[in-house]
């Protein structure tokens, strides 16, 4: 997944040495050094399939307590949004569930999603909070996401999304909370190494422009980088804030404007978009990936799996979906699963790409082609795993 060469950057017929947890060497076979390939700890044969980098689910909202199937029930039967959430549905619903569970019951929920993932490929994977709304429920969220780095073979970035929703103790003043996000949250967050980066909602049914950069800023002050929610459901210009803040991605972007598009060219931001959501939400406005394209600007991927929006656990499927809904190419799609995703998490060199000096994060595909990867539905092709140099095995 080098640019610039081959499609997919492939090689084929190919030898990949390991040496702790590095890629030391890789290329043709009929060239491997004999040095590096003699009398290898292990090897493993991928029979003729296909070797990428691990896939990097680089947006995903993993915990969270209980479920929203009852209210996928009522839209289909024709409930509006308002509807649902008189009956105690919504964002408001998964917050209550998920401020009432344990870090114990969050951790072996989030734990069987997070399994799936690993199944079909992933090495490195972030995770959100944003449904706990205080202080407690927010660092326990960040906590349980530490807790999965610990307890299963996987690299963990995690974000603090405490400005996701206005909780409803505090309904009557917007700017209280908001000095709870800034003034404690992200104190008490960076003060215990919980969180690695700092994210927003910008949205009219979320927070306004100012109030996003209020927090951006305060997340400046104690040295994390930024990502943003960014023009889902309008254009309110999220795409150029982001990039005035140097964000690492604006992710959503169905209604970024041309401008928007633009200035994040100019200041770097990665797009990553997520058709798991518009998908489950029915569709709608496309996000401009022409534009993308034309101002060069990286594609990532992600499933966005959450409870509300996209309860998608497959990065395949994801994959797929942007190649239909999104008209991404196959190639592009493991480039936004990949190299693209990379810089997102801060881990650009380490993952993302097959190369010398890179971290062996590797997914074993049992394909004829890469393009397979995005073509199926539904199955899962993913032979093996390498992880940090470790070999593992889908469950």
């Amino acid at each position: 997944m080098v640019g610039g060469g081959e499609p997919y950057g492939a090689i084929r017929d190919a030898v990949l040495v390991i040496r702790e947890g590095r890629i030391a060497w890789l290329g043709d076979a009929a060239g491997a050094p004999s040095e590096l390939v003699g009398n290898p700890e292990q090897t493993l044969d991928a029979e003729g399939g296909w070797a990428t980098p691990g896939l990097i689910d680089c947006h995903t909202h993993l915990v969270f307590g209980g479920d929203r199937a009852r209210e996928f029930e009522m839209r289909l039967r024709g409930a509006s949004y308002e509807e649902i959430a008189r009956a105690g549905g919504g964002i408001l619903s998964t917050v209550k569930a998920t401020r009432g569970a344990s870090e114990d019951e969050l951790v072996a929920s989030a734990s069987r999603r997070l399994a799936t993932l690993l199944e079909h490929g992933v090495t490195t994977v972030e995770v959100k909070s944003g449904y706990g709304l205080d202080v407690p429920s927010e660092l326990r969220m960040l906590r349980v996401a530490r807790r999965l780095a610990d307890e299963h073979p996987v690299t963990v970035s995690t974000t603090l999304l405490a400005a996701h929703a206005l909780p409803p103790e505090f309904e009557a003043d917007r700017g209280a909370y908001l000095s709870l996000i800034c003034d404690e949250m992200i104190p008490a967050a960076v003060a215990e190494g919980l969180a690695d980066a700092l994210d927003a909602f910008c949205e009219g049914i979320a927070f306004t422009r100012e109030e996003c950069a209020r927090v951006f800023e305060a997340g400046a002050r104690h040295g994390l980088s930024v990502r943003l929610h960014a023009d889902q459901l309008s254009d309110l210009g999220g795409a150029a804030l982001a990039s005035e803040h140097m964000a690492r991605s604006a992710d959503h972007l169905e209604y970024a404007s041309e401008a928007g598009v633009e200035a994040m060219a100019e200041a770097g931001v990665t797009a990553v978009v997520l058709p798991g959501a518009f998908y489950f939400l029915g569709g709608g406005h496309l996000p401009p990936i022409d534009a993308f394209r034309r101002r060069a600007v990286p594609i990532a991927i992600a499933t966005d799996l959450n409870p509300g929006s996209s309860p998608v656990g497959s990065p395949l499927l994801a994959m797929n979906m942007a190649c239909v809904l999104f008209g991404l190419t196959p190639e592009e799609a493991l480039a936004g699963m990949t190299r693209n995703a990379a810089p997102v998490l801060g881990v650009a060199g380490e993952s993302g790409t097959l190369e010398v000096g890179s971290r062996a994060d590797i997914a074993v595909w049992s394909v004829d082609r890469p393009a397979e990867l995005s073509y199926w539905v539904g199955s899962n092709p993913c032979s093996a795993v390498v992880q940090n140099g470790v070999l593992r095995r889908p469950a």
